[in-house]
Protein backbone atom coordinates (compact mmCIF):
# COMPACT_ATOMS: atom_id res chain seq x y z
CA UNK A 1 0.00 0.00 0.00
CA UNK A 2 2.77 2.09 0.16
CA UNK A 3 4.25 3.72 3.67
CA UNK A 4 2.19 5.19 6.57
CA UNK A 5 2.03 8.27 7.35
CA UNK A 6 3.71 9.71 10.46
CA UNK A 7 1.77 12.28 12.35
CA UNK A 8 3.20 15.84 11.36
CA UNK A 9 5.49 17.97 14.30
CA UNK A 10 3.22 20.19 16.62
CA UNK A 11 3.92 23.47 15.35
CA UNK A 12 5.60 25.98 17.60
CA UNK A 13 3.54 29.26 17.75
CA UNK A 14 6.12 31.63 18.76
CA UNK A 15 7.82 30.98 15.34
CA UNK A 16 5.04 30.61 13.12
CA UNK A 17 4.82 33.69 10.81
CA UNK A 18 1.26 32.66 9.93
CA UNK A 19 0.12 32.84 13.56
CA UNK A 20 -2.22 35.96 15.31
CA UNK A 21 -0.05 38.38 16.39
CA UNK A 22 2.59 37.73 14.06
CA UNK A 23 1.38 39.75 11.15
CA UNK A 24 4.21 41.67 10.70
CA UNK A 25 6.27 38.39 9.77
CA UNK A 26 4.39 38.81 6.60
CA UNK A 27 4.22 40.99 3.56
CA UNK A 28 1.03 43.40 4.24
CA UNK A 29 -2.23 41.78 3.81
CA UNK A 30 -4.09 41.81 0.61
CA UNK A 31 -7.10 40.85 2.32
CA UNK A 32 -8.98 39.30 5.32
CA UNK A 33 -11.62 38.60 7.50
CA UNK A 34 -12.28 39.56 10.91
CA UNK A 35 -15.63 39.56 12.10
CA UNK A 36 -15.31 41.94 14.56
CA UNK A 37 -13.48 44.80 12.52
CA UNK A 38 -10.03 46.20 12.76
CA UNK A 39 -7.78 47.65 10.68
CA UNK A 40 -5.23 45.66 8.26
CA UNK A 41 -2.51 43.70 9.74
CA UNK A 42 -3.78 43.30 13.05
CA UNK A 43 -5.56 40.56 15.03
CA UNK A 44 -8.70 39.33 14.99
CA UNK A 45 -8.66 37.29 11.88
CA UNK A 46 -10.10 34.03 11.07
CA UNK A 47 -8.81 33.77 7.17
CA UNK A 48 -5.90 36.00 5.61
CA UNK A 49 -4.60 36.85 2.36
CA UNK A 50 -1.12 37.62 1.89
CA UNK A 51 1.53 38.13 -1.00
CA UNK A 52 3.82 35.01 -1.82
CA UNK A 53 7.45 36.20 0.47
CA UNK A 54 8.99 33.90 -2.73
CA UNK A 55 6.31 34.59 -5.77
CA UNK A 56 6.99 32.07 -8.77
CA UNK A 57 4.46 34.81 -10.76
CA UNK A 58 4.57 38.75 -11.02
CA UNK A 59 2.78 41.37 -13.13
CA UNK A 60 6.61 42.98 -14.06
CA UNK A 61 8.24 39.36 -14.54
CA UNK A 62 11.14 39.99 -17.27
CA UNK A 63 11.13 38.88 -20.67
CA UNK A 64 13.75 36.12 -21.22
CA UNK A 65 16.58 36.90 -23.53
CA UNK A 66 15.53 35.42 -27.10
CA UNK A 67 17.08 32.28 -28.41
CA UNK A 68 18.37 32.19 -31.86
CA UNK A 69 16.32 29.48 -32.58
CA UNK A 70 12.95 29.28 -30.43
CA UNK A 71 12.36 26.24 -31.73
CA UNK A 72 14.84 24.50 -30.02
CA UNK A 73 15.10 27.10 -26.56
CA UNK A 74 12.09 28.68 -25.84
CA UNK A 75 11.04 30.41 -22.69
CA UNK A 76 8.48 33.15 -21.59
CA UNK A 77 8.29 35.82 -18.87
CA UNK A 78 6.20 34.06 -15.58
CA UNK A 79 3.61 36.66 -15.85
CA UNK A 80 0.64 37.05 -13.22
CA UNK A 81 0.35 37.00 -9.53
CA UNK A 82 0.97 34.69 -6.56
CA UNK A 83 -0.99 34.86 -2.99
CA UNK A 84 -1.12 32.76 0.05
CA UNK A 85 -4.66 32.31 1.89
CA UNK A 86 -4.06 31.77 5.48
CA UNK A 87 -6.43 29.45 6.14
CA UNK A 88 -6.83 29.92 10.09
CA UNK A 89 -5.20 31.20 12.77
CA UNK A 90 -4.53 27.96 14.54
CA UNK A 91 -1.48 26.96 14.59
CA UNK A 92 -2.29 23.48 12.43
CA UNK A 93 -1.06 21.64 9.63
CA UNK A 94 -4.17 20.30 7.97
CA UNK A 95 -7.31 21.59 6.92
CA UNK A 96 -8.25 18.27 8.65
CA UNK A 97 -7.45 19.90 11.92
CA UNK A 98 -9.90 22.53 11.51
CA UNK A 99 -13.98 22.44 12.01
CA UNK A 100 -16.13 22.50 8.91
CA UNK A 101 -17.16 25.63 9.77
CA UNK A 102 -13.68 27.18 9.36
CA UNK A 103 -12.95 25.07 6.06
CA UNK A 104 -15.96 27.11 5.08
CA UNK A 105 -14.96 30.25 5.72
CA UNK A 106 -11.36 29.84 4.26
CA UNK A 107 -13.20 28.23 0.99
CA UNK A 108 -15.47 31.10 0.41
CA UNK A 109 -12.06 33.32 0.67
CA UNK A 110 -10.16 30.89 -2.08
CA UNK A 111 -13.48 31.79 -4.19
CA UNK A 112 -12.91 36.03 -3.24
CA UNK A 113 -9.49 35.86 -4.20
CA UNK A 114 -10.51 34.07 -7.46
CA UNK A 115 -12.62 36.52 -8.28
CA UNK A 116 -10.01 39.29 -7.31
CA UNK A 117 -8.52 38.04 -10.79
CA UNK A 118 -10.87 38.64 -13.26
CA UNK A 119 -8.29 38.88 -16.53
CA UNK A 120 -6.58 36.34 -15.11
CA UNK A 121 -5.93 33.35 -18.25
CA UNK A 122 -5.93 30.70 -15.83
CA UNK A 123 -6.24 30.60 -12.03
CA UNK A 124 -4.92 27.13 -9.84
CA UNK A 125 -5.33 26.85 -6.37
CA UNK A 126 -3.27 24.27 -4.25
CA UNK A 127 -2.69 23.56 -0.68
CA UNK A 128 0.08 21.66 -0.18
CA UNK A 129 0.30 19.57 3.50
CA UNK A 130 3.12 18.74 5.09
CA UNK A 131 7.11 18.79 3.98
CA UNK A 132 6.74 15.54 2.61
CA UNK A 133 3.70 17.10 -0.21
CA UNK A 134 5.94 20.29 -0.56
CA UNK A 135 5.29 22.80 2.03
CA UNK A 136 7.59 25.21 2.99
CA UNK A 137 5.68 26.40 5.82
CA UNK A 138 3.78 23.92 8.47
CA UNK A 139 0.65 26.08 9.30
CA UNK A 140 -1.99 25.40 7.32
CA UNK A 141 -2.92 27.39 3.98
CA UNK A 142 -3.55 27.93 0.58
CA UNK A 143 -1.70 29.59 -2.57
CA UNK A 144 -3.47 31.13 -5.77
CA UNK A 145 -1.69 31.45 -8.77
CA UNK A 146 -2.72 33.83 -11.19
CA UNK A 147 -1.46 33.37 -14.51
CA UNK A 148 -1.78 35.21 -17.72
CA UNK A 149 -0.87 31.91 -19.61
CA UNK A 150 -3.30 28.64 -19.15
CA UNK A 151 -0.62 26.13 -18.58
CA UNK A 152 0.07 23.27 -21.21
CA UNK A 153 -2.15 20.80 -19.04
CA UNK A 154 -5.02 22.77 -18.02
CA UNK A 155 -5.25 23.46 -21.93
CA UNK A 156 -5.70 19.68 -22.65
CA UNK A 157 -8.55 19.17 -19.80
CA UNK A 158 -9.66 22.33 -21.95
CA UNK A 159 -9.81 20.90 -25.21
CA UNK A 160 -10.94 17.44 -24.23
CA UNK A 161 -14.07 19.28 -22.32
CA UNK A 162 -14.69 20.47 -25.81
CA UNK A 163 -13.87 17.59 -27.96
CA UNK A 164 -16.74 16.00 -25.67
CA UNK A 165 -19.25 18.13 -25.99
CA UNK A 166 -18.67 18.33 -30.04
CA UNK A 167 -19.25 14.28 -29.90
CA UNK A 168 -22.15 14.16 -27.58
CA UNK A 169 -23.87 17.10 -28.96
CA UNK A 170 -23.47 19.49 -26.01
CA UNK A 171 -22.73 16.89 -22.67
CA UNK A 172 -20.56 17.74 -20.31
CA UNK A 173 -17.76 15.33 -19.89
CA UNK A 174 -17.19 15.77 -16.12
CA UNK A 175 -21.20 15.17 -15.68
CA UNK A 176 -21.22 12.46 -17.46
CA UNK A 177 -18.78 10.36 -15.86
CA UNK A 178 -19.98 11.37 -11.92
CA UNK A 179 -23.87 10.18 -13.25
CA UNK A 180 -21.83 6.68 -14.25
CA UNK A 181 -19.78 6.28 -11.23
CA UNK A 182 -22.77 7.08 -9.26
CA UNK A 183 -24.72 4.46 -11.52
CA UNK A 184 -22.00 1.62 -10.81
CA UNK A 185 -21.27 2.87 -6.75
CA UNK A 186 -17.80 0.60 -7.18
CA UNK A 187 -15.60 4.21 -6.46
CA UNK A 188 -18.06 6.19 -5.07
CA UNK A 189 -17.03 7.15 -1.02
CA UNK A 190 -19.72 9.60 -0.14
CA UNK A 191 -22.55 11.97 -1.58
CA UNK A 192 -24.13 14.70 -0.33
CA UNK A 193 -26.63 17.70 -1.35
CA UNK A 194 -23.61 19.75 -2.56
CA UNK A 195 -20.86 16.87 -4.27
CA UNK A 196 -19.92 13.55 -5.31
CA UNK A 197 -16.46 12.24 -3.53
CA UNK A 198 -15.21 9.18 -5.21
CA UNK A 199 -11.43 7.22 -5.75
CA UNK A 200 -11.43 7.83 -9.72
CA UNK A 201 -10.98 5.15 -12.30
CA UNK A 202 -7.46 4.99 -13.13
CA UNK A 203 -6.19 6.59 -10.01
CA UNK A 204 -2.36 7.60 -10.56
CA UNK A 205 -2.01 6.79 -6.13
CA UNK A 206 -3.23 5.36 -3.44
CA UNK A 207 -6.11 6.71 -1.79
CA UNK A 208 -6.37 9.59 -4.61
CA UNK A 209 -9.78 11.58 -4.39
CA UNK A 210 -11.84 13.81 -6.79
CA UNK A 211 -14.56 15.72 -5.34
CA UNK A 212 -17.04 16.73 -7.54
CA UNK A 213 -19.96 19.32 -7.62
CA UNK A 214 -23.75 17.69 -7.89
CA UNK A 215 -24.57 20.75 -10.51
CA UNK A 216 -22.64 21.52 -13.13
CA UNK A 217 -21.03 24.77 -13.25
CA UNK A 218 -17.72 25.68 -14.73
CA UNK A 219 -16.06 27.29 -12.48
CA UNK A 220 -15.48 27.43 -8.56
CA UNK A 221 -15.28 31.00 -8.63
CA UNK A 222 -18.87 31.49 -9.61
CA UNK A 223 -22.11 31.43 -7.34
CA UNK A 224 -23.24 28.30 -6.02
CA UNK A 225 -22.60 25.79 -3.55
CA UNK A 226 -18.12 24.99 -2.66
CA UNK A 227 -18.75 21.85 -1.29
CA UNK A 228 -17.14 22.99 1.81
CA UNK A 229 -18.79 19.84 3.95
CA UNK A 230 -18.07 17.16 1.85
CA UNK A 231 -14.29 18.40 1.61
CA UNK A 232 -13.85 18.34 5.46
CA UNK A 233 -15.26 14.98 5.33
CA UNK A 234 -12.88 13.58 2.31
CA UNK A 235 -10.03 15.27 4.77
CA UNK A 236 -11.44 13.69 7.88
CA UNK A 237 -11.82 10.16 5.94
CA UNK A 238 -8.23 10.17 5.45
CA UNK A 239 -7.03 11.05 8.44
CA UNK A 240 -9.35 8.20 10.35
CA UNK A 241 -8.00 5.81 7.54
CA UNK A 242 -4.21 6.82 8.32
CA UNK A 243 -4.42 7.58 11.99
CA UNK A 244 -3.63 11.37 11.22
CA UNK A 245 -3.37 13.39 8.39
CA UNK A 246 -1.67 12.42 5.42
CA UNK A 247 1.06 14.58 3.65
CA UNK A 248 -0.84 15.52 0.35
CA UNK A 249 -1.64 17.95 -2.46
CA UNK A 250 -5.23 19.43 -3.17
CA UNK A 251 -5.99 21.72 -5.88
CA UNK A 252 -9.09 23.03 -7.39
CA UNK A 253 -9.80 22.85 -10.96
CA UNK A 254 -11.86 25.87 -12.76
CA UNK A 255 -12.22 26.59 -16.35
CA UNK A 256 -9.45 28.63 -18.19
CA UNK A 257 -9.93 31.49 -20.59
CA UNK A 258 -11.48 29.70 -23.98
CA UNK A 259 -13.54 27.39 -22.24
CA UNK A 260 -16.88 26.80 -23.43
CA UNK A 261 -17.47 23.61 -22.07
CA UNK A 262 -16.23 22.72 -18.51
CA UNK A 263 -16.63 21.90 -14.76
CA UNK A 264 -14.64 22.45 -12.07
CA UNK A 265 -13.54 19.69 -9.27
CA UNK A 266 -11.12 19.47 -6.28
CA UNK A 267 -8.60 16.91 -6.70
CA UNK A 268 -6.62 15.37 -3.39
CA UNK A 269 -3.59 13.60 -3.60
CA UNK A 270 -2.28 12.03 -0.75
CA UNK A 271 1.67 11.34 -0.51
CA UNK A 272 2.20 7.95 0.40
CA UNK A 273 4.46 6.87 -1.89
CA UNK A 274 7.15 8.44 -3.94
CA UNK A 275 7.22 9.47 -7.42
CA UNK A 276 10.38 7.13 -9.04
CA UNK A 277 11.64 6.34 -12.54
CA UNK A 278 8.75 4.50 -13.69
CA UNK A 279 6.57 7.74 -13.38
CA UNK A 280 9.15 10.34 -14.21
CA UNK A 281 10.70 8.48 -16.91
CA UNK A 282 8.30 6.66 -18.60
CA UNK A 283 4.85 8.30 -18.06
CA UNK A 284 3.21 5.13 -16.23
CA UNK A 285 1.85 5.11 -13.19
CA UNK A 286 1.78 1.88 -10.56
CA UNK A 287 -0.54 2.64 -7.84
CA UNK A 288 -0.41 -0.65 -5.51
CA UNK A 289 -4.10 0.25 -4.06
CA UNK A 290 -7.08 0.05 -6.71
CA UNK A 291 -9.45 2.74 -6.43
CA UNK A 292 -12.20 0.60 -5.89
CA UNK A 293 -10.06 -0.93 -2.46
CA UNK A 294 -9.67 2.76 -1.10
CA UNK A 295 -13.43 3.69 -2.11
CA UNK A 296 -14.42 0.68 0.06
CA UNK A 297 -12.36 1.63 2.78
CA UNK A 298 -12.86 5.27 2.90
CA UNK A 299 -17.08 4.47 2.79
CA UNK A 300 -16.68 2.18 6.15
CA UNK A 301 -14.98 4.86 8.12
Amino acid sequence: MGRSPTPAEPIDPSTDPFAEGHEDRTAPELYAVRPHGGPPNSGGWIVRVVPSACPALSSDSAEPERQANPDLFWAGPALGSHEVIISAPDPVTSLAQLTVEQVSVAMETWRVRMRAHPDAACLHLIVNERPEAGAAIAHTHAQLYAFEFVPAMIARERERFGAYATRTLGSNLLADLVQEEVRRRERIVAIDGEAVLMSPYGARFPFQLLLAPRATRMRFEDDGPIAASMLHDALGRLTRRFGSSPPLNLWVRTAPSGAEHFCWRIDIVPRLTHIAGLELGAGVNLNTVAPEQAAAELREI
